[in-house]
């Protein structure tokens, strides 16, 4: 949302000539109502009390109350993460701000726009160790792009509207507005718009000409071009300008976790995801180029591996619109600050005016690493079910125009590999964080943002065990998401990196250790008590007959417990600290390797 966008939201009814005079709550709930939006994820309390009672009298907003509110946070998260809207999620002081401190961290490592709104106690009380106080401005001070504490109920209406303004623009990310319980209750006039004053707060938009041009030139030069795309694409909406980019350059492109579905899967010049568990073109086609266009990416380590060793002889060419990013870790040749929807247009137009490289060579070398290295996974030993199998089918049986959220771990990597993603904001994680328990609340924000559409979680067993309370708040609200749990009875990536590094011994990584003949917890009991359709699948045969019952159901929530093997690992991976020419193992042990060996 930009300022003018602010500015252009309607004024409330006059009543007259006078300005209305509304308490604090009430100018909350007025300025979300009038910023446009329609849905919110929240927990009362005490401190927070007072904005729930004018609440319940909007019929503008719908407020879905959740069980915990660090489940409101990555609701809030996935509402914006499908939608491009800004996320809000609200709580009370104390516990229930802490309790989203997870979520806004979560939000600020992947650029997610959420506006979170807390209660405070009395500003009389502050500094004096209250009931249910905490400094919830100084926690998220460092996760936040900026932190509001709110006095006066008159600076309200102000507040919020910056608070959407500078989660909205710029390097999107999560704001939080602490209102304390005086403020709440106390009136003042509602002035609305009101003036917006962020000084030093200037996105920078449009890039220099010199850069654009210059990058241009770079391309023309390339003998190994490749195009890195992070999740900036993503947020600033640059899909469409991006595939005019790349189609005019030739250049192959590689897309990050957070990236997925920003540049079809199905498109001949797509490599696939680079990094930790990325595909061996993609790994190698960044490691041996002589050019690197980054594109809203910010050279991650689970992308460079080790940093120095990284790309050794390629120039980068740098676009990000947080000048912050640009040569953080790799010194850039051509730094460009920009949004990257204005950025990709304008290099699109400069690089029509320059020589097309030959890349010809390129493209053989990636080809033959294509043909050599498909994703490939080695079949289960102890006849549970493979969980690549089980993901795959669930993405080619849904579709591309379903949403897919996941937690953190195995699953994580293998649902980012074998879904096929065609399209921006279907794709659904933590990246940064790498946050347990995303999947469920995510999904749930995802789904309230599109309705229309099919959404999944996919979680692993120890992911839904730490927010799996939010089925109840689906089950409740009519949100009938599928959750898809990929059940090894262990900490899956944690237990493959004991495996591999720590000789097998696997410490504290066995979720059902002693209890091999029951289920604790049993996934479709618990799913049933939420509410939800619960089914169980062990064997192969009855996997596409679970999921296309889950995509039938569309009355309450969908829970499949699929029991899969515990020795199933990530492949192919670079392990955590090296080169990412590691990965040239593949190439000397490629059936080994790619069956995971």
């Amino acid at each position: 949302m930009s300022s003018d966008t602010v500015a252009a939201v309607p004024r409330p009814p006059a009543g007259g000539s006078s300005t209305p005079v509304l308490t604090g709550a009430q100018a909350v709930v007025r300025s979300l109502e009038l910023l446009g939006v329609t849905d919110v994820f929240g927990l009362p309390g005490g401190a927070i009390i007072e904005v729930y009672d004018p609440l319940m009298d909007s019929t503008d907003l719908r407020h879905i109350l959740v069980r915990h509110e660090q489940g409101a946070g990555h609701a809030a998260e996935g509402y914006a993460a499908a939608s491009g809207r800004v996320g809000v999620a609200i709580a009370t002081s104390g516990p229930g701000a802490t309790n989203l401190v997870t979520a806004i961290a979560d939000a600020y490592m992947d650029s997610m726009p959420i506006v979170c709104i807390t209660g405070q106690v009395y500003s009389t009380l502050m500094g004096t160790d209250a009931f249910q106080e905490a400094d919830i401005v100084g926690i998220t001070m460092p996760i936040t792009k900026h932190s509001f504490l709110v006095k006066d109920p008159a600076d309200i209406p102000g507040a919020i509207a910056a608070a959407f303004e500078i989660a909205s623009t710029g390097r999107p990310g999560p704001v939080l507005v602490d209102i304390t319980k005086d403020a709440q209750q106390a009136k003042a006039p509602f002035v609305w718009p009101p003036k917006i004053e962020l000084p030093g707060y200037r996105p920078v938009t449009k890039a220099h000409g010199k850069q654009i041009q210059a990058a241009a030139q770079l391309i023309s030069e390339a003998k190994k071009p490749v195009l890195y795309v992070g999740g900036g694409v993503v947020r600033a909406g640059a899909a469409a300008e991006l595939r005019q980019l790349a189609e005019a350059t030739g250049a192959p492109v590689v897309t990050t976790l957070m990236a997925r579905g920003a540049f079809p899967d199905s498109h001949p010049q797509q490599l696939g995801m680079p990094g930790m568990h990325g595909t061996v073109p993609a790994v190698l086609a960044l490691q041996e180029s002589d050019l690197i266009v980054a594109l809203g990416a910010r050279f991650d380590d689970r992308v460079t591996g080790k940093a120095a060793l990284f790309a050794p002889h390629a120039k980068v060419v740098h676009v990000d619109i947080d000048p912050a990013e640009i040569s953080k870790i790799r010194t850039a040749d051509v730094p460009i600050v920009g949004d990257l929807k204005d950025v990709l247009v304008d290099l699109d137009a400069a690089f029509a005016g320059v020589e097309k490289p030959d890349i010809s060579e390129w493209w053989s070398y990636l080809d033959g690493l294509r043909t050599e290295f498909p994703l490939g996974a080695a079949p289960t030993s102890d006849g549970l079910l493979s969980p690549q199998h089980v993901i795959a089918r669930i993405g080619e049986l849904t579709g591309p125009e379903g949403v897919f959220a996941a937690g953190v771990g195995q699953h994580q990597m293998w649902a980012a590999q074998y879904i096929g993603y065609e399209r921006p904001n279907a794709w659904l994680n933590s990246g940064g964080a790498g946050t347990m328990g995303y999947a469920v609340p995510a999904a749930m924000g995802a789904k309230v943002a599109q309705p229309d559409r099919t959404v999944w979680a996919i979680d692993g067993d120890g992911c839904f065990q730490m927010t799996n309370q939010e089925l109840a708040t689906c089950a409740i609200n009519n949100i009938p998401i599928k959750v898809a749990i990929i059940n090894n009875s262990s900490l899956g990536m944690v237990r493959q990196w004991q495996t591999l590094f720590y000789d097998g011994r696997h410490s504290n990584t066995d979720l059902n250790t002693g209890h091999d003949t029951i289920r604790i917890p049993d996934f479709v009991k618990l799913a049933e008590a939420y509410g939800c359709l619960a089914i169980r699948v062990e064997k192969e045969e009855d996997v596409d007959a679970a999921i296309r019952t889950a995509l039938e159901t569309n009355d309450r929530p969908v829970v499949i417990d699929f029991v899969v093997s515990a020795d199933a690992m990530v492949w192919p991976m670079v392990p955590q600290g090296v080169s990412n020419s590691y990965i040239q193992y593949a190439r000397e042990h490629a059936p080994a390797f790619e069956q995971g060996e």
